[in-house]
């Protein structure tokens, strides 16, 4: 079923052209611009819900995004912790809230290697986690800017739709003053 559908009215006419109703999408007997109105008010309904739930996505891959930051940082600071700053030694640092840490990075597929039972890291590993880390922030970030521009996409939709909604409105409002300030 097409979001308006037109009816003749039987029987009724104008001046020899015969008088429609419109029906929106199961509601019958609506005006032209009742009908237009309601379809347009119809369309925004639904594009909000799809800018709902990129909006959710959005909010999970910001969190993310944040969380893996987190992450990045007590990284850095385990590195800024290494005793020898010759990067061909094997030194070692301690990663504060390291249970936290490797957790986290788990949760996002990213495996931190630490020393046995401690929350001890090699230099080497250090680095490798930092990488690891900061890819998985770049990737996350782009998609993240990639949503935020389709939601942005859908949010400029909903507004079209409601000033479309809105100039109807108000010109036949400004038909209908028209008409019986004529016949006044």
């Amino acid at each position: 079923m097409p979001l308006i559908e037109t009816n003749v009215i039987p029987g009724a006419s104008v001046y020899g052209v015969p008088q429609m109703s419109y029906t929106v999408a199961g509601a019958a007997g609506k005006d032209y611009s009742a009908a237009l109105t309601a379809a347009t008010l119809r369309e925004s309904a639904a594009i909000e819900a799809s800018a709902a739930s990129y909006s959710a996505v959005v909010k999970e891959r910001a969190r993310k995004v944040d969380e893996l930051g987190q992450v990045m940082a007590y990284l850095a600071e385990a590195f800024a912790n290494l005793k020898v700053k010759d990067t061909t030694s094997n030194d070692t640092a301690t990663v504060n809230n390291g249970a936290w840490v490797n957790g986290t990075a788990l949760k996002y597929g990213i495996t931190l290697v630490f020393m046995p039972n401690t929350a001890i890291m090699t230099r080497a590993n250090i680095m490798k986690g930092q990488n690891e880390i900061q890819y998985a922030i770049d990737t996350e970030d782009n998609n993240l800017q990639q949503d935020m521009v389709a939601l942005q996409g859908l949010l400029s939709k909903r507004d079209n739709a409601f000033s479309s909604a809105s100039r109807i409105v108000r010109k036949a409002d400004d038909a209908a003053s028209s008409v019986i300030h004529n016949i006044v």
